[in-house]
């Protein structure tokens, strides 16, 4: 191994404490989102609103993609440290409105607080990757951060079993809440050497506006019974989406780095690669938790264990290439992007009936997808962004995958609450989700896997 790219310079230097605080971020992060997924069954049936139940998810996506998307800017204009240490503040704030909700309003309101903070963290995290770390320890961090996912995916969904054997779903929001206080203690002293503020072009909110109007759309398109309103809704939330990154283009304050949605570019196909195959990734944690526990008769917490198998794979894939060099760097990409249309495939037969072991190649499919791909995606976008926009870009890295996140759980709610999820948890109810959520997302599969060609092939630097 060489030294100069070895995990031993990847720690040197100082970077130790700003790649722990990375890591604590991506804990919370990772951590929040699984323990949630596997306690949803149980805080729909105390609060009520299987209607919303993906709301959950997709309310907190709303509050993530503003605060990540806007994360490279604030970044600038404030300085890393202090930002990183109220983006901390934001995610105790939301935790402590869940835990102590006493209906389905506030308990989303929690959510969608707890995503402002989620996204903040992430996306200054992306900026000190991109900032703090030279360019040849990139892929061996985001390797890093997926191991980070992997411990996420072993202790979350333990946890949140034996909160719900031994407690109450409540009490998963007071540790969360805990932990992002300490983060935000931490974010100031770990984060040393981040540079001050440079107080930065301004925050571009006309963008955000639009962007928020869009995901809004999204969201609400989780909890309108209506097929043809819900489609509208996602169909015209996606459009606005597009004009978002169509006006950043011609306003002096930019959201996203130059020319991000054209896909003949490095960035432009790197974003859109990253935004469609999330977004056909999303249905299997949303509903595969609720769907095990009501067709295989699984607890929440082996129901939590089961889907945890895509992020063991993603985690154990992502450590395994982690060193691949410039050739089969674009090869994994591809590999991962051809495994994910395969999980989509097989889920459908897969996730209710037939051998569990099926079931679980499946899921480890969809992880290996990522495992494979997400490192070099990502590495590939990094590398070919200018300076001016080294802090937007690397954060719109973690917007445009929460765009994608936000997106695939409103698409996925869609096909769910048409075929009667929203009328309660049945068999039936349960088995037709089981193929239509899956079903529903492989053309934005084919989509990403299209951009992953094009960034790993004839896509020019901006």
């Amino acid at each position: 191994m060489n030294e100069a790219t070895g995990w031993a310079d990847l720690l040197a230097e100082g970077r130790l404490p700003r790649f722990a605080l990375i890591c604590l971020g991506v804990w919370l992060n990772a951590a929040d989102s699984l323990v949630t997924a596997t306690i949803m069954p149980s805080v729909g049936a105390d609060l009520g609103g299987y209607a919303y139940f993906s709301w959950a998810t997709a309310g907190y996506f709303v509050g993530a993609i503003l605060a990540g998307a806007s994360s490279g800017r604030l970044s600038e204009r404030f300085g890393l440290r202090s930002a990183t240490a109220v983006a901390g503040l934001v995610m105790v704030a939301g935790c402590l409105i869940s835990a102590m909700a006493p209906n389905v309003g506030l308990f989303l309101a929690g959510r969608l607080i707890q995503g402002l903070g989620s996204g903040w963290i992430s996306g200054f995290a992306m900026v000190a990757i991109a900032l703090l770390f030279p360019e040849r320890h990139l892929a061996r961090v985001f390797a890093a951060v997926t191991f980070v996912w992997g411990i996420a995916t072993v202790l979350g969904p333990l946890f949140g079993g034996l909160v719900l054997e031994g407690g109450h779903w409540r009490d998963v929001f007071w540790l969360f809440a805990a932990q992002a206080g300490l983060f935000s203690l931490a974010a100031p002293f770990l984060l040393g050497g981040a540079g001050r503020a440079s107080g930065g072009p301004g925050i571009p909110w006309a963008q955000l506006g639009v962007l928020g109007l869009g995901v809004g759309a999204i969201a609400v398109a989780n909890v309108v019974t209506n097929l043809p309103v819900a489609v509208a809704l996602v169909v015209g939330g996606l459009v606005i989406l597009v004009l978002v990154v169509r006006l950043d283009d011609r306003l002096r304050v930019r959201l996203l780095p130059h020319r991000a949605g054209d896909v003949r570019t490095v960035v432009g196909a790197g974003y859109a690669a990253m935004f469609a195959l999330t977004a056909a990734s999303m249905g299997f944690s949303i509903y595969g938790p609720a769907i095990l526990q009501q067709t295989r008769g699984f607890t929440p917490l082996w129901a939590g264990y089961a889907v945890g198998a895509e992020s063991m794979a993603w985690t154990i894939t992502a450590m395994a290439v982690a060193g691949a060099g410039a050739v089969w760097d674009a090869r994994w990409v591809r590999i991962g992007a051809l495994l994910l249309i395969s999980s989509l495939v097989m889920l459908p037969f897969t996730l209710a009936d037939g051998p569990l072991v099926w079931m679980l190649v499946a899921g480890g499919l969809m992880g290996a997808a990522f495992g494979f791909a997400w490192a070099f995606m990502s590495r590939r976008v990094l590398m070919a962004l200018r300076d001016d926009d080294k802090a937007i870009g690397s954060s719109g890295i973690t917007a445009v995958r929460q765009c994608g996140a936000a997106a695939g759980a409103a698409i996925s709610g869609v096909a769910a609450n048409v075929v009667g999820f929203s009328q309660g948890l049945t068999d039936a109810s349960a088995r037709a989700a089981t193929i239509w959520v899956f079903v529903a997302v492989i053309p934005l599969a084919l989509a990403g896997a299209w951009a992953a060609f094009r960034l790993t092939g004839s896509a020019e630097r901006a």
